[in-house]
């Protein structure tokens, strides 16, 4: 009889180490079984073979006869146990399916004919001869220069050296874009592998993947990080800044530092791709003198294919005769580009429906004298209230700069523009995109239409700035730009950097002559500025000196703490005592708080929450381990709310 520890791959396992069991045979390491744990059967993988026990241990369900996991998959879960401390289940199931599949996979049909590359621009040539042998880098190319020409270049001669690739988007709907792209070029060795395929398809994908010895093309969101990939040579992080890749439940992990971690562990190469990329891995990858490669060069060539950029000032009502929402120059940019058979883009962020205070006549807004955040309206107190660091200040009756009585408390949603839409362009196709979409409504459904042109007006969200590339459009609105500056969090301008900057790229990227119409309160915005100058370098250096002076990444790491109670009070009560208990053990934090959190109540409880600070990351790890019962946890979360 032999004896071997097992990583349960199920979440219903809280242990934090590897359960033993007896089995008839011996088993290397990487050996994938089924075990049984409580009254269910779940997969398994096998980490070490130990002495008889002193208890009885239960025998092995089944050894599939499979391959071995990959033994970089079985360090990289010791290593997230560190570093995104989780129970163990919930970090092993990353790593192994649900189940094994009843049926054989089925090579997709992605055949067309052989596409011809074009020629690498220079800014394409100078990037890949800076691109090193294994290590992390970090790809900074505006909207339009070809990052996915590098990409496919960089995992040719990867292939070619029987290393296998895995290429990573932030959202399932960019998926089939990029996997028709790859398989134009690579065929059958593409693999799609995202949380939305269902259990028996990716279940069959994954043992595909783990089966085989050819060098494969693994295309899908986060979730394909985790493939058991055996001879990994090449991690394509693209559009690296987007909040997508952080996982917003346990272990919470981010999809950069464990690619990184991947990587070294094959010795391979990791490309994070973007346009904006996120301010803590610029300062990173500069501090590490890590390879920054930047592209400025569009990468096609066709004539009169730029873009103009037009600022519609918000607080001139005179503008809005036509729709409360679209100007009267956006309307009429719009009907032109319609007879001229063109698209027309209308962008709003639908993370702007928190309420906010701001003047509609001088574009005041309240926000933290301390944190230097929006403050957010609370309409059962009357009371605006920073989330941060718990500032209170009286909701005002006029605005403290102008004096007007002007200050409103509303902002839009898509719907909304979709309605006004469809009253001025009643004969236009309207399609909206954005996180109410049902199945059968989302981009990727839809992605062959909207490309062709079959659709005329694409109404959308950050959906519709990720990544796309629509070679007829014509037009892109910007109902309000400022929406995203309205949350009470430290990555609040960085974030309406990027989903400006990205849905500005979506034209004038060599197709045809593009015109934006941006629509903002703030029209001499130093950060409007920015984003039109395609100033990054202003941007980034701005955005260090505030994030450098109020403690915040990439000078501080973070960590989020809150609980839910059955009343303010009590979960007040509860904050608080934690908060006594962290600053009595004499740990280097700064902690802010205890506030409400930014959705004080849901479910009928309420959630307060702390913010821990450190420069040293080790001490948020081992405050997490020694957390009561009771309390959830984000550790480097992308925003505060």
């Amino acid at each position: 009889m032999h004896f071997v520890e097992v990583l349960p791959g199920d979440a219903s396992y809280h242990g934090t180490g590897p359960l033993t069991y007896s089995s008839e045979q011996p088993l290397p390491v990487g050996t994938l079984v089924s075990i049984p744990l409580r009254r269910k059967q779940i997969l398994g993988v096998v980490v070490a073979t130990v002495q008889k026990p002193s208890f009885a241990a239960k025998p092995l369900a089944d050894v599939p006869a499979l391959p071995p996991l990959p033994r970089q998959l079985i360090d990289l879960v010791e290593w997230m146990k560190r570093y995104y401390p989780a129970p163990l289940g919930v970090i092993t199931q990353l790593v192994l399916p649900k189940g094994l599949p009843k049926k054989p996979y089925v090579e997709a049909d992605l055949s067309s004919p052989p596409l011809i590359l074009p020629a690498l621009t220079n800014d394409q040539q100078t990037a890949l001869s800076q691109v090193a042998p294994h290590g992390l880098h970090l790809l900074h190319g505006e909207t339009g220069t070809g990052k996915t020409r590098i990409y496919i270049e960089l995992a040719k001669r990867a292939v070619e050296k029987g290393k296998s690739v895995i290429v990573l988007t932030p959202e399932i709907g960019l998926t089939s874009q990029l996997t028709q792209t790859m398989a134009d070029v690579f065929g059958d060795r593409v693999v799609v592998l995202h949380s939305q395929l269902t259990d028996a398809v990716r279940q069959r994908s994954w043992q595909y993947i783990l089966e085989q010895t050819k060098p494969l093309i693994i295309v899908g969101a986060r979730s394909a990080l985790f493939s058991p990939v055996h001879d990994l040579g090449l991690i394509v992080v693209d559009e690296s800044h987007e909040t997508a890749y952080k996982q917003d439940q346990a272990p919470y992990y981010h999809t950069t530092p464990v690619a990184a971690k991947l990587a070294g562990l094959h010795g391979a190469q990791v490309i994070l791709g973007s346009a904006t990329p996120l301010v803590s891995d610029y300062y990173i990858a500069s501090a590490k003198k890590r390879p920054i490669m930047r592209m400025t060069e569009t990468a096609s060539k066709q004539s009169n294919a730029d873009r103009t950029i037009e600022i519609v000032d918000l607080r001139d009502r005179a503008l809005f005769t036509k729709s409360p929402h679209l100007s009267n120059p956006l309307i009429a940019h719009a009907k032109t580009t319609l007879q001229k058979g063109e698209q027309v883009l209308f962008f709003l962020n639908r993370r702007g429906t928190a309420r906010v205070v701001f003047c509609e006549r001088c574009g005041w807004q309240a926000a933290c004298p301390h944190c230097d955040l929006p403050l957010i309206y609370h309409g059962d107190i009357h009371l605006m209230r920073c989330h941060s660091c718990e500032f209170k200040a009286p909701a005002p009756m006029s605005c403290p700069e102008c004096r007007n009585t002007s200050v409103v408390y509303r902002i839009i949603g898509t719907k909304a523009v979709v309605e006004e839409v469809e009253r001025l362009f009643p004969e236009a196709k309207v399609m909206r995109f954005d996180t109410d979409n049902k199945l059968h409504e989302r981009i990727e459904r839809h992605y062959t239409a909207v490309r062709n042109g079959e659709v005329n007006i694409l109404i959308g969200t950050q959906t519709l700035a990720k990544g796309l590339d629509l070679p007829k459009l014509g037009l892109v609105g910007v109902v309000a730009a400022d929406s995203s500056l309205n949350f009470p969090d430290f990555s609040a301008q960085e974030r309406t950097y990027q989903l400006l900057t990205q849905v500005i790229g979506r034209v004038g990227r060599g197709h045809r002559k593009g015109h934006v119409v941006l629509q903002t309160y703030a029209p001499d915005s130093p950060l409007l500025e920015a984003i039109i100058a395609k100033d990054w370098d202003t941007f980034y250096n701005n955005e260090l000196i505030e994030r450098e002076q109020f403690a915040f990444p990439p000078f501080y790491y973070l960590l989020k703490l809150s609980c839910k109670r059955a009343s303010s009070g009590s979960a007040e009560q509860t904050a608080v005592k934690l908060a006594g208990a962290l600053r009595s053990k004499g740990y280097k934090i700064t902690i802010e708080g205890p506030v409400p959190s930014f959705h004080e109540k849901s479910q009928n409880k309420f959630a307060w929450q702390l913010i821990v600070k450190a420069r040293r990351r080790e001490i948020l790890t081992d405050i997490i381990c020694s957390l009561p019962s009771g309390w959830d946890y984000d550790i480097d979360p992308m925003n505060l709310l």
